[in-house]
């Protein structure tokens, strides 16, 4: 046998045990890339399942601190009107320095001031003739 015959026929083995070995191996591959692609998806789905569960409850703390400091300002600003309606003789004395404050920050030109009978008094001379 010639040289270049038995190189022909090593060379046809190697191609058929490679071509042997894709035929077996390749499937097993697809198997081994598959499971590698869901071990890969789970990570990320529990990953972000994590993040979602830690964002909820920095929003939790959140809403608890903002409404723990919203209860604090509530109390303090009813003692200061509780304080402020006191040294003003009452309800009505805390009113009235409201509606004078009101006055004060008002920009308006013209101000009815309502009398007893609840009309003010430039509509009551206007409507008495």
């Amino acid at each position: 046998m010639n040289q270049k015959a038995g190189c022909s026929l090593v060379g046809l083995v190697i191609g058929a045990v490679v071509l042997f070995g894709l035929l077996v191996g390749w499937p097993q591959y697809r198997v081994y890339q598959q499971r590698l692609a869901g071990e890969a998806a789970l990570a990320e789905a529990q990953s972000s399942r994590q993040v979602a569960i830690l964002e909820a409850r920095a929003k939790k703390e959140s809403a608890i601190s903002l409404a723990e400091a919203e209860v604090i300002r509530a109390e303090g600003a009813a003692k200061a009107n509780k304080i402020l309606q006191d040294s003003l003789g009452g309800p009505e004395g805390y009113l009235r320095y409201l509606q004078i404050q009101a006055l004060e920050d008002s920009k308006a030109q013209l101000i009815y001031v309502p009398t007893e009978g609840g009309l003010p008094v430039t509509e009551a001379r206007r409507l008495g003739q």
